[in-house]
């Protein structure tokens, strides 16, 4: 909903509705239900659900025997245990403290950690497969001379400790410690000339019983017979369901095989007792279930339920909703099956009456109360495995729970799969440097994946703002059925007809994240990504990159008997990072080629063996043969891979490898769905190998190691100059060449290089030449590689470059932009429109000139506050409080504003900031001029364009023009002459000064003071013979608004897909709604003049 940051945010007044029986006429969306409805073979003619009549409400049957045949899961098959295997793929890995199954491995008595895998059958039948007998254990280096006999005693020592350790004892644990076990095990940290050391591997009882064991050892512990030591842990930091899926060697979302004679159902008459809602819940032994390894027929994907919704909540004006306060009047589902096009359920459940939707069923309801249970039951008879939406994990769902907390339905807040697990919420926050800082809820939803789309997007793509209406518009091309939020109290106190327009607009909500999910293939890639890491697919929405790769790390030790330290995490030192050859900067109008080495961090600890097994010490190194070990550039030891071979490049050669494979079967492939798939997996093999290098040099990480990403970057910075030489000295016309070449810049794994040449295809002919040669002077498989030409090709600095984009000779594919403000979310989009207005008239059309003549209309535009407020608007992302923030930030210093206002719908933690730089006093801060664009338009408060010029415009103009015009000239050509005049504007209506001032009417004529003996005439008496005249003038510019803003609403209407009805959009992102809301505004201005000449009849 627009009040939740799916829509913008406003607190404009805009027309008051009417809840009048108009003619509602269908939009596109209710169209595509319609069409939707027709193709579905599943859906009836006459399913359609209208509950207009009052004697309808509330009859939703919360019976599961007589509820929607259409919402339940095909019936299940019967199973015989003894010759059925049942074979599902699990979406969802968790685990429970439960008692100990008769006849099963591990414990006896006493509490034991119970693992779930939550799945689909291919026939669709949702699966609950309780695992028993796997228990957490960690390794600390065995004391010296320790005996196999004396693990008895370790154990009992270190049992008696941590049970006295604790505070309290719920679980009633009266064994923590299990089994102490004595192995030969080598640590993964350092060369240790392949030797293997005694360690002691403690098995614990529960997973939480690890860290107070850890902090115990850690300490000093005394074992009996031995003296107190301080020891180490070993891979004591796993998570337990990461540690069970590596033992078991199950990855997320594969395929489980329960063989026959291996598992016992559960119903609710068994012992133990079925617990779920799930069609089939099963209990086996961990070493007795098969996991299918994702290749070849098991790399198909199951038909998954995804369960989209969006709610609705009839909220006060001006006030964000609250739970407490304010009612949830309508919810909108969709449910889809994983591969189907279309939804096969769409339903709504409304308060009060609502009129016919085709092609969705429509579910009414006196009491808010009723609502609320009957969805709840909705979402249990449905079974998703995965509940999808836009920020319903820190909107909807909390307001679910706390609204159903508020009216005190108590049956309400089991959502999950787990019949007797409430759904409670909680707060994290989660922090890095990749994503910045974020405030999120968290819903436990037993059993059911919560996918939310926004959390995806802010994760995987650069945005200018995260609303529903702009992701829709840019991935989709579609919009919202929007509906502005301060109208839909009015909508639901209105009648049937005007609900069924509310409804319309939940309902898209509802629809657009399913087809947002399709269209970017989310579910396919998480799930290929979940594959490929072997962690559980939730682990990839609520965790970061470090997990994955401690998980392929714990696959490759536990085959060759090494184990992970337990390292304290701390901030480290830095590294230096990687070379940029310093640019020569121009406008070339050649050929440049562009030669890129392939993966370059992953082939460069692959070549030189650079990993944790094989770095060595300096003293280490002296007691071996030259020839046994590599000294990086950066003055670190590695053995070479004859001695041993990493782990690392193992696992980046089964990476890269297995991307080729993906990648060959892509072509051959020709089902759309399996190409999915293959396109997922690649892409998710590619984003692995490079968080490798990432995982190595992260200090405050798992296993940092600045030895090997530190030799990793010098690697590289040593072959970008390497390569810089070798084309240098052999492309040169001393070797018979026509032109000497000449590298221009160089940038972590490219180099741009000039040969000289004019021609397009000598110069790609060239390209490959060198990228072989080159090459040939590396270790492999580092590899140098032809990728493109640009040409022309526009120098800036560096990382700041822009060229026509060329992999054939008949056309360029695209213009290509790096570190240019094309691309660039905090500035204005004015910046972005002219600075790619201007490269396409340098690169494309070869028009200096031209582009010049524009540059200096659109400075002329913006200081004469012709630049429509849209284009000035400025987004930033609000990561941290203002407080946290070194110096004051304009969009944080705006939020806490905001705040103040309307802390319902002021910016939170996460969202993007949207706001303009207006006039202020001489010498005031740019945050202290920043304000809300909306507030700007409904004050009149004028722009401080000069800051656009000095502060966005100008850096990056210069930047463009001085390669082609030389520094002195720029500045004396783009901003200085007769198009820098400023048109100064003050007519705010808020301000210190405003409070003081008075308005007084002046002549329209000669722009004197109105006398008071005259009121609010039109003209002055000396003015009065040309009234008529000015009237005329007035009357005319009031036509030119009014076209103006009929064509802009006329606009607007053919974007929400009707003509017949009001427009209600508020959409932030939308250019054309600030244009709007100006027009509109100046409209209002311009009939207040005309009435200034009085009433006048024709």
């Amino acid at each position: 909903m627009s009040s939740k940051r799916k829509g913008s945010k406003s607190n404009s007044s805009g027309k008051k509705f009417k809840a009048e029986k108009d003619d509602f006429s269908q939009s596109t969306f209710e169209e595509d239900l319609a069409l939707i409805s027709e193709e579905s073979q599943s859906q009836k003619t006459d399913s359609q659900r209208t509950d207009s009549q009052d004697s309808q409400l509330g009859t939703l049957i919360r019976n599961p025997a007589e509820m929607n045949n259409r919402w339940t899961r095909p019936a299940l098959p019967e199973i015989d245990t003894t010759k059925d295997a049942i074979i599902f793929q699990q979406t969802e890995v968790d685990f429970y403290t439960g008692k100990p199954l008769p006849g099963m491995p591990g414990l006896s008595t006493g509490p034991s950690p119970i693992v779930r895998f939550y799945g689909v059958t291919m026939e669709g039948n949702s699966v609950l497969c309780h695992v028993h007998g796997f228990l957490p254990y960690f390794y600390v280096l065995a004391p010296k001379n320790f005996k196999i006999e004396h693990c008895e005693t370790f154990r009992s020592d270190l049992n008696k400790v941590v049970l006295s350790d604790m505070r309290s004892n719920k679980d009633n644990i009266t064994t923590a410690v299990v089994a102490v076990e004595l192995e030969n095990k080598e640590s993964i940290y350092g060369y240790h000339r392949n030797t293997k050391l005694p360690y002691l591997r403690i098995t614990v009882a529960l997973q939480k019983l690890i860290a107070p064991s850890r902090r115990l050892l850690e300490r000093g512990f005394e074992c009996t017979g031995y003296p107190n030591k301080c020891y180490n842990t070993y891979e004591s930091n796993i998570d337990f369901e990461v540690r069970f899926m590596v033992d078991t060697n199950t990855v997320g979302c594969n395929w489980i095989e329960l063989p026959p004679n291996a598992y016992n159902i559960r119903n609710f008459s068994s012992n133990p007792s079925k617990i779920s809602r799930c069609q089939l819940e099963v209990d086996i032994a961990y070493d007795k279930f098969i996991s299918h390894q994702p290749e070849g027929e098991w790399d198909k994907i199951a038909p998954v339920r995804i369960l989209s919704f969006d709610i609705e909540c009839a909220g006060r004006k001006g006030i964000f909703p609250e739970a407490e306060k304010d009612p949830i009047i309508q919810i909108a589902n969709m449910v889809i099956r994983q591969g189907d096009k279309d939804p096969f359920i769409r339903n709504i459940f409304t308060l009060d009456t609502c009129a016919p939707i085709v092609g969705s069923d429509v579910h009414s309801y006196k009491k808010e109360a009723d609502l609320l249970q009957a969805w709840s039951d909705f979402v249990n008879q449905v079974d998703a495995d995965i509940i999808t939406g836009y920020n319903i994990v820190n909107f909807d769902l909390p307001y679910l729970l706390n609204r159903a907390t508020t009216l005190k339905i108590k049956r309400f807040p089991f959502l999950g799969r787990i019949l007797n697990e409430k759904s409670t919420i909680s707060t994290t926050t989660f922090q890095s440097r990749a994503y910045g800082k974020r405030e999120n809820k968290v819903i436990n939803i037993a059993g059911t994946v919560q996918f939310d789309l926004l959390h995806a997007l802010l994760r995987d793509y650069k945005l200018r703002s995260y609303t529903l209406n702009s992701v829709s518009y840019h991935f989709l091309k579609e919009q919202k059925e929007d509906v502005q939020h301060s109208i839909i109290t009015d909508l639901q106190n209105g009648n049937s007809q005007t609900r069924r327009r509310l409804a319309v607009y939940c309902m898209k909500d509802a629809i657009l994240p399913l087809r947002l999910l399709e269209k970017l293939m989310c579910i396919i890639n998480y799930m290929e990504m979940a594959r490929v890491t072997g962690v559980p697919l939730s682990y990839l929405l609520s965790r970061g990159q470090q997990i994955k790769v401690v998980s392929q790390l714990l696959r490759k030790t536990k085959l060759q008997d090494l184990i992970l330290p337990a390292q304290k995490i701390e901030a480290g030192d830095e590294y230096e990072g990687a070379t940029v050859i310093d640019p020569i900067k121009g406008y070339y109008k050649m050929p440049i080629a562009t030669l890129d080495f392939a993966s370059l961090y992953p082939s460069i600890m692959m070549a030189h063996n650079l990993c944790y097994t094989s770095l060595l010490t300096r003293e280490a190194a002296k007691e071996m043969g030259q020839d046994e070990y590599i000294i990086t550039p950066c003055g670190h030891y590695f053995v070479k891979s004859n001695l041993r071979k990493g782990l690392l490049p193992e696992i980046l050669e089964h990476l890269l490898s297995a991307r080729k494979k993906a990648k060959a079967d892509l072509k051959k492939e020709t089902d759309p769905f399996k190409k999915k798939v293959l396109d997922g997996r690649q892409l998710a093999l590619k984003i692995s190998a490079n968080s490798v290098y990432g995982f190595t040099g992260a200090q405050v990480g798992k296993l940092p190691c600045l030895e090997i990403s530190s030799s990793v970057t010098a690697f590289g910075r040593q072959m970008i100059e390497r390569t810089k030489q070798l084309v240098e000295d052999k492309y040169n016309i001393k070797n018979g060449f026509k032109y000497d070449s000449k590298v221009i810049y160089g940038d972590t794994d490219s180099v741009m290089v000039r040969f000289g040449t004019d021609s397009l295809e000598e110069s790609m002919s060239l390209g490959q030449e060198a990228a072989a040669y080159v090459s040939g002077h590396f270790v492999k498989p580092i590899k140098l590689e032809f990728e493109k030409v640009y040409f022309p090709y526009l120098l800036i600095s560096k990382k700041r470059y822009a060229g026509l984009y060329y992999t054939r000779t008949e056309t360029y594919d695209k213009m290509d932009c790096k570190g240019i403000e094309t691309v660039r979310r905090d500035n204005a989009p004015l910046v972005a429109k002219l600075i790619n207005t201007c490269l396409q008239k340098l690169l494309i059309d070869k028009d200096p000139d031209g582009a010049i003549l524009y540059t200096k209309q659109v400075i002329s535009d913006l200081l004469c506050n012709r630049i429509d407020i849209s284009e000035l608007v400025i987004t930033k992302e609000l990561t941290k409080t203002e407080d946290e923030y070194g110096a004051k930030q304009a969009h944080s210093v705006l939020a806490e504003k905001m705040k103040k206002r309307d802390a319902g719908s002021a910016p939170k933690l996460g969202d993007r900031v949207p706001y303009v730089i207006v006039a202020g006093v001489k010498g005031s801060k740019a945050y202290e001029k920043a304000e809300d664009p909306i507030y700007v338009l409904e004050n009149n408060i004028p722009i401080d364009t000069n800051h656009y010029l000095e502060h966005q415009l100008m850096n990056p103009l210069l930047r463009i023009f001085e390669p082609i015009l030389g520094e002195n000239k720029t500045q004396n050509a783009l901003f200085k002459g007769e198009h820098t005049r400023v048109k100064t504007v003050v007519t705010a209506k808020v301000g210190g000064l405003a409070k003081f001032t008075k308005k007084t009417a002046t002549c329209l004529g000669c722009k004197t003071v109105i006398p008071k003996e005259l009121g609010n005439s039109a003209v002055c008496k000396h003015c009065k013979p040309k009234e008529s005249a000015l009237f005329q003038k007035e009357i005319s510019s009031l036509a030119s608004l009014e076209e103006k803003f009929n064509k802009l609403w006329t606009q607007c209407q053919r974007c929400q897909g009707s003509f017949h009805e009001d427009v209600l959009c508020t959409s932030r992102d939308c250019s054309i709604f600030y244009m709007r809301k100006k027009a509109q505004k100046d409209l209002t201005q311009q009939d207040e003049l005309i009435s200034r000449f009085g009433s006048f009849s024709w």
